[in-house]
């Protein structure tokens, strides 16, 4: 089984219901698979073949969704780009994915040649809407997703339709999404978060979901209101945001809401709190990440444990282990490993950076965490340097590798600090070798990378404090 024979309880089984609300325009399922076929038509026709890449960079679209369809009817690898990222990065994902065709709206940082957008909708018109009949499988690749790793270089994860198929399964099952549920996703598309959870939970529920283009607090009010959603996923900075919304006006959205989801970061124990009381709800937190998708979550029934992401889903093992490979005792920390139907199938041409991150069949998460007496699972922190900064993943290694290429700085290390609202946000401390002007390597890193991982302050120091082995000790760097 793919992915399409389960979207067509939605796509042909739900034809006639409306699907899907985009600006002003709305879709049926059926229009919705129509839309698709023309765009796999369209591919086709480009001479691309199963397992051809095509690179996606476009904020959140009725043609992403149809891309991404027709790449799954196809056998094509579906790779999103983040439209945060700048030419540094999206060379390197350009490099190693060797897509056959890039898909843009805007230019693409780098000069890279892309089919524009809108010269792509006028060649749809060329194309009819017939089914077209590629045989795909469950182990068949979906999608190359990029996740950077602890060495600052990013690598592709392989999902395949089954790494799809089990997560929304579970999700749909678990939290028990229905056709008659109202979905609100405003979460970009580029990003697992959105495009595992929440695409696949709406086809395969047959719900009508609602695409906003981004997440804006000012109109999040007023989209709520308009649309009554009864299911809504977020990050931590989303919820917030939410909070800042007035007593009458949360009570309002909280009276239609069913579910509202967290992940992608921490989410604080207080937010949890006074979400509940303003809203209503009690947030479900729940645990994944590009190379498993979802991992473990809070339950839909029960107790949603406030600092805690719960039980590991259904047909998923998960252990902490320990630094000597043994299973950690009850409430001793370790690494987080997990496998199952779930987990990625690998590293894309990266074969040996995939063994190393297995062990005993379990992929090593690289997350800290402890397991209660009564199952549930607690993060602890990273056992990498990550930094997550209102929902994405920033690796130090890649920022402190550019500052190194600047003249006048001899060491550099970046690292995480708290933040309100964002959960965490880098600084940079240096060691310049000449007069340090602080000003224009900030200017230097927003030419270079996207905003998310521009170091909020540049703090010149004489030293870095470090082991005997060289070591950066990062807790005792001065306090910013």
């Amino acid at each position: 089984m793919n992915l399409i024979n389960l979207f067509d309880l939605s796509l042909v089984g739900r034809k006639n219901k409306t699907a899907l609300e985009f600006g002003t325009d709305s879709f049926t399922f059926g229009e919705i698979d129509l839309r698709s076929n023309k765009m796999a038509n369209f591919l086709l026709s480009k001479n691309l073949v199963s397992g051809d890449r095509i690179c996606v960079y476009l904020e959140n679209c009725v043609e992403m969704i149809d891309l991404y369809l027709a790449c799954s009817k196809t056998g094509i690898i579906f790779v999103p780009v983040n439209i945060l990222y700048k030419e540094r990065e999206i060379t390197h994902i350009l490099n190693d994915a060797d897509p056959k065709l890039l898909i843009a709206d805007v230019e693409v940082p780098g000069g890279f040649s892309a089919l524009q957008l809108v010269d792509l909708i006028q060649d749809l018109k060329n194309h009819n809407d017939s089914p077209v009949k590629i045989r795909t499988t469950g182990d068949s690749p979906a999608a190359l997703v990029y996740t950077s790793g602890t060495t600052g270089a990013s690598k592709g994860a392989i999902l395949t339709h089954n790494n799809f198929i089990s997560n929304g399964m579970n999700l749909v099952t678990c939290w028990q999404i229905t056709e008659n549920d109202r979905f609100l996703l405003a979460l970009p598309l580029f990003h697992v978060h959105s495009l595992a959870n929440g695409i696949h939970c709406w086809l395969m529920s047959g719900c009508t979901m609602r695409l906003l283009v981004r997440f804006e607090h000012q109109k999040a009010a007023n989209e709520f209101l308009d649309f009554k959603p009864t299911l809504f996923f977020g990050v931590p900075t989303i919820y917030i945001r939410l909070l800042e919304q007035s007593t009458e006006i949360a009570k309002q959205i909280g009276t239609n809401m069913r579910l509202f989801a967290c992940g992608s970061a921490p989410l604080p124990p207080q937010v949890m709190e006074d979400f509940e009381t303003k809203y209503g709800h009690v947030i479900l937190e729940r645990y994944g990440m590009t190379e498993t998708l979802m991992n473990i979550s809070n339950p839909y029934t029960g107790e949603r444990r406030p600092g805690t992401v719960g039980f590991p889903l259904p047909g998923l093992s998960a252990k902490i282990i320990l630094p000597n490979g043994e299973t950690a005792a009850i409430d001793e920390e370790g690494e987080v490993c997990v496998k199952g139907p779930n987990v990625f199938a690998g590293y894309w041409k990266k074969e040996q950076a995939t063994i190393d991150s297995f062990i005993d069949g379990y992929f090593k998460t690289g997350d800290m965490g402890v397991l209660s007496e009564d199952g549930y699972f607690t993060l602890r922190g990273r056992k990498s340097d990550l930094i997550i900064s209102g929902g994405f993943n920033i690796y130090p290694r890649e920022i402190e590798e550019f500052l190194l290429e600047q003249e006048g700085i001899s060491e550099a290390v970046v690292v995480g600090i708290p933040h309100e609202t964002r959960g965490e946000m880098p600084i940079a401390y240096i060691v310049p070798s000449v007069n340090f002007d602080a000003i224009l390597i900030e200017e230097l890193c927003k030419k270079t990378f996207a905003s998310f991982k521009i170091p909020r302050s540049f703090i010149a120091v004489e030293s870095l404090p470090r082991t005997a082995l060289g070591k950066v000790q990062k807790h005792l760097l001065p306090k910013p």
